[in-house]
């Protein structure tokens, strides 16, 4: 099986394995369906913790209102009796007002936060130091825990604009936001410089070898190419720039070290000994013993 490194730009996302026979296209494919479904998940962590600290959403009216001019406008969240965690709820009010501030309670929220914690594991990038390839069902099972998580926690569903439902139900509303920056609908594969071609077969770019690893960036189609892979690993330069620093205090000491003239005085430096060993006045002094 061919290994593939999946990045983004310099960001190691995850490997994956596939043979030389299969064409770019098909693999592009699967490529982007697990990158999509990865990033879904970790968009729904984050969200999930911000349920787990300060309960659902808020109607869109009321996000950013003080309890006063709550009152004042006569305005009601018809979901604050129908999302009431599993358990009951805790008072824990959201200083930026986007959640109803009817958080979990302890024992619920860490099934939550727990989840969570699971989740991240089992998608992170850290599989890549661990060789360990990330297949799109695993990603689907971390989706369910996370489902699984919300269906204890909320068994009556939570309001159909909070961020977590939307992602749950598939219709998450990104537009405007920094997470929109990150989705891919239609991507394209690049490897040394080149963009892989759809038409093409993995093994019209790096040959019949099955036992081959490649880095292979993925990014939106039509883009221009990514940057090239550096030569040195962020460790390998900060071993460098420890070597040039101990060089340049071994400099500084032995230039502090010596006085300029001193070597003047050494007998290798004397123009005069060879004759004076000829004539075997070398090494004469004068002066009172």
């Amino acid at each position: 099986m061919v290994r593939l490194h999946i990045k983004k730009g310099n960001d190691s996302l995850f490997l994956h394995d596939t043979t030389v026979n299969q064409d770019v296209e098909s693999l592009t494919k699967d490529i982007l369906a697990i990158y999509s479904l990865r990033l879904k998940a970790l968009r729904l962590c984050d969200e999930m913790q911000s349920l787990a600290k300060h309960g659902h959403f808020l109607p869109p009216n009321m996000q950013g209102l003080t309890p006063d001019q709550v009152e004042e406008l006569k305005l009601t969240d018809e979901y604050e009796r129908k999302c009431i965690p599993q358990g009951g709820a805790v008072e824990c009010p959201d200083n930026i007002g986007r959640r109803s501030g009817k958080a979990p309670n302890e024992s619920m929220a860490e099934v939550i936060m727990k989840t969570i914690t699971d989740v991240k594991e089992g998608l992170s990038a850290k599989l890549v130091t661990a060789n360990r390839v990330l297949e799109l069902k695993e990603v689907q099972d971390n989706m369910n825990k996370l489902r699984g998580a919300i269906m204890i926690v909320y068994p009556m569903n939570l309001p159909p604009y909070d961020p977590v439902q939307a992602e749950l139900d598939g219709c998450e509303d990104l537009s405007g936001t920094q997470a929109s920056l990150e989705v891919i609908e239609q991507g394209a594969l690049w490897w040394a410089g080149k963009e892989l071609l759809p038409e093409k077969l993995l093994l019209d770019y790096v040959g019949k070898n099955e036992k081959t690893k490649i880095v292979v960036k993925l990014s939106k189609k039509g883009q221009q190419a990514p940057g090239r892979e550096q030569q040195l690993t962020e460790e390998q330069k900060k071993e460098m720039m420890a070597w040039q620093y101990r060089k340049q205090e071994e400099m500084k000491k032995l230039h502090e070290a010596d006085d300029g003239d001193d070597y003047l005085n050494s007998q290798w430096a004397n123009p005069n000994s060879l004759k004076n060993s000829f004539h075997g006045i070398g090494n004469i002094k004068w002066g009172p013993k």
